[in-house]
């Protein structure tokens, strides 16, 4: 579902728009009034790119006062399947918007605190336990994905709050399509238990990789839903790395409402 807000271009999803208490939006690099300056116009999140710094604030102020969040949390992104349990309101003194929390998973049961993905090919799956009101979201590139991070993300929320998959809703953000999912060393680079999921000599599906892992970690299928857009077919809409290299990141924000 695409929407405008202040100038600012972001898409929400179906399967979360039922949940009155949840707040989402993957926003794309497009913006009316962007701050950012090429390669990394108009809307760059990411602060490790080589975007000004003030401008990467002002976007993500932008961001906040989009969605009506108290806070933003970022953290350090690593390709890693670790998660960060934010608990607090500066999570032992250390202060989120500094990315400096290491990990490729956010959960929290916070409300008015944005779990923010940054990507630019790679997934950000957002993930709602509507029982327990516990939200997560989570960057699987391929890396993530041959660790499984979806999986063991689904476990710390089940141990960390006993959530029950079956009652959970999972929406993954756009990514590099299977289109586009060429992985030429691939015999060094991917274990052969995801060969499997190769549609042609050297490109992978990893959009059907991410919806068997939520399967097995006991989500219903029904309650998934995965964009169908391409980052590296459309560059005009979203930042991708494949396509440009020196570019920008745009982010994908899950929130619960006090």
């Amino acid at each position: 579902i695409l929407n405008r807000v202040n100038g600012v271009y972001f898409f929400r999803f179906h399967a979360f728009s039922t949940f009155r208490m949840l707040s989402h939006a993957v926003f794309t690099r497009i913006s009316d009034n962007g701050s950012s300056l090429p390669p990394f116009n108009d809307f760059n999140l990411a602060r490790s790119v080589g975007d000004l710094e003030e401008t990467v604030l002002k976007n993500r102020g932008a961001t906040a006062s989009i969605m009506n969040l108290e806070r933003l949390v970022f953290a350090n992104q690593v390709h890693g399947a670790d998660s960060i349990i934010v608990a607090g309101d500066r999570d032992n003194g250390v202060e989120p918007a500094a990315d400096s929390m290491t990990g490729d998973a956010l959960i929290t049961k916070i409300p008015n605190i944005g779990l923010c993905i940054l990507t630019a090919d790679c997934q950000a799956v957002m993930m709602f336990d509507p029982v327990k009101r516990v939200i997560a979201n989570i960057h699987s590139g391929w890396r993530g994905s041959i660790q499984n991070v979806i999986g063991k993300t689904t476990a710390a929320m089940k141990a960390e709050f006993g959530s029950d998959p079956k009652n959970m809703a999972a929406c993954v953000g756009p990514s590099m399509g299977p289109c586009c999912g060429e992985f030429i060393n691939y015999r060094t680079e991917i274990p052969e238990y995801y060969w499997k999921y190769r549609i042609s000599d050297y490109h992978f599906d990893f959009r059907r990789i991410s919806r068997d892992q939520l399967i097995a970690g006991g989500l219903n299928s029904k309650n998934i839903e995965i964009s169908p857009i391409c980052t590296i077919c459309n560059p005009h809409l979203f930042y991708s790395y494949r396509k440009e290299t020196v570019t920008g990141r745009f982010v994908s924000v899950i929130a619960m409402k006090s």
